[in-house]
């Protein structure tokens, strides 16, 4: 019993994606916390399905934890249930109706457009779909052996995220564990969403790294920035392209704009064309709108002074791939400004490389990136790049980047440094491990660092691992349990 609770890293290990967190609570009990897709250069075989098989065993696992929708977090669904997971699958409410958007999107990308077939897994899948009150400990299992619950916090990250506490109790030895694990943490003062508060205490903390190495804009400096980029495009005729996840962003970008055309002056502004041209994006936007709810005291206001922050006059959908054609060349070829919010976030595929692949060259436009852009992307590449009138690789074709390339950071639905630090040490009794995931080295090396530096000044004994640290750990157990040590503890 000594051994367990013990924590492996199916994915997000030392990389930003493919989040799975395995929580190994017996030789033949498990949890398992989010099922995501590798993207970018995390991905081993970026155009083979291989690197999404589920190589890790399935029967012990009691249940899956979703702490959000992106599908870096639960792309690997249907490979899950594919390898033999029957489990059911926890979620908190909002999650649990956007979940089958996600999923039934990945089905048509990545498996087939067979409308049965999808049709089929989804009914699955809503079957396994056990939604959960935020700050509710739900009960998992409660046997002679472990009792095992599992509470729900929101996280601030998009509509319906959340952080995970599990706690484990062995019986027979009366040893217990609280782990945390944080999916991905929101920044304060995010549209549409409270900022997430630290729990209480933690004695092992899984910590998400992604924004681990810098700090981000504050909100006002922010819209600003957001602003001054659109009035550029005003001044030359050109359109400023957002590539943006259809879920998340594109609704948080959506309230600002709106406060922006709100409050403007100027005819140009108040005229302005806001286009999100994504069928998925769409159907997520009018989710979001039905889970007002959940929405945080600032939306609330506008909407009790009768204003629709995502849905609004200047506000266009594209939806059939005609429509979409016919405005890539309208905007293309017109001198009439817009702003246009296109998946994918990364620009690694979708709708949004058509925008690219016509406006990258033309100076009058400007590509704005308003989220994080994985290395081994074509958003990456084109974030790099741009500055120096490089170019990028779309579809086979080399693209000049003749377009003005900005970020503007403080848009991140990711925490930044100090944030996650204050997760740390705003808890009543802080972690006496924090295991570092969902970051590349360098911003995991940097949080590392400032967790040691806070902890030795508050006299804390604190462990910090990451990365390399802990997968060459996870693999010395996964090699422990296959050589058969299954006996009931």
């Amino acid at each position: 019993m000594d051994d367990y609770p013990q924590i492996l890293h199916h994915g997000g290990a030392n990389g930003v994606t493919g989040s799975c967190h395995r929580l190994q609570l017996a030789a033949n009990r498990a949890l398992l916390i989010d099922c995501g897709l590798f993207q970018g250069q995390d991905a081993d075989h970026l155009d083979s399905l291989e690197q999404h098989t589920v190589r890790f065993s399935v029967e012990d696992v009691l249940a899956l934890v979703v702490t959000h929708v992106h599908i870096d977090h639960i792309g690997r669904l249907p490979y899950l249930l594919a390898a033999g997971y029957k489990g059911p699958i926890l979620c908190s409410i909002p999650s649990a109706r956007l979940l089958p958007l996600v999923i039934e999107d990945a089905l048509k990308v990545g498996f087939t457009r067979d409308r049965a077939l999808i049709q089929r897994f989804l009914e699955e899948v809503q079957g396994r779909l056990v939604a959960i009150d935020y700050k509710t400990w739900h009960t998992v299992i409660d046997d002679e052996r472990h009792r095992i619950k599992v509470k729900l916090k929101r996280a601030g990250h998009i509509l319906g995220s959340a952080y995970v506490e599990v706690d484990t109790q062995h019986k027979a030895s009366g040893k217990s564990q609280r782990s945390v694990f944080s999916g991905d943490l929101g920044a304060p003062h995010a549209p549409l969403l409270p900022a997430p508060k630290p729990p209480y205490r933690a004695d092992v903390l899984v910590l998400e790294s992604t924004y681990g190495d810098r700090l981000h804009e504050d909100r006002r400096h922010r819209r600003d920035r957001l602003k001054a980029a659109i009035d550029r495009a005003l001044e030359s005729g050109g359109t400023v392209v957002i590539p943006a996840f259809s879920v998340g962003r594109t609704q948080e970008l959506l309230y600002e704009l709106e406060g922006l055309i709100h409050n403007a002056r100027s005819d140009c502004w108040r005229e302005l064309e806001i286009i999100v041209d994504s069928p998925l994006a769409a159907r997520f936007t009018e989710v979001y709108r039905e889970l007002k709810p959940w929405w945080d005291a600032e939306a609330h206001n506008r909407l009790r002074s009768g204003r629709h922050p995502l849905s609004f006059e200047n506000l266009y959908t594209v939806d059939d791939h005609e429509a979409h054609e016919r405005t890539v060349d309208y905007l293309a070829e017109s001198h009439r400004p817009a702003v246009v919010i296109a998946a994918s976030g990364m620009a690694s595929g979708g709708r949004v490389v058509n925008y690219l692949k016509r406006m990258l060259a033309d100076e009058r436009h400007c590509v704005l990136f308003t989220g994080y852009q994985a290395h081994g992307t074509p958003g990456r590449d084109i974030q790099r790049h741009g500055a120096n009138g490089g170019w990028v690789g779309l579809d086979g074709q080399r693209i000049d980047i003749r377009a003005r390339v900005e970020t503007v950071s403080g848009y991140s639905a990711h925490a930044d440094q100090f944030d996650l630090l204050n997760f740390v040490r705003r808890m009543r009794h802080p972690p006496r491990e924090v295991r570092l995931v969902h970051g590349d080295p360098r911003a995991q090396a940097a949080l590392k660092a400032k967790l040691l530096e806070w902890a030795e000044g508050a006299g804390h004994a604190l462990q910090v691992t990451s990365g390399s640290d802990f997968l060459a750990e996870s693999a010395a157990i996964s090699a422990g349990m296959d050589e058969g040590t299954q006996a009931l503890v």
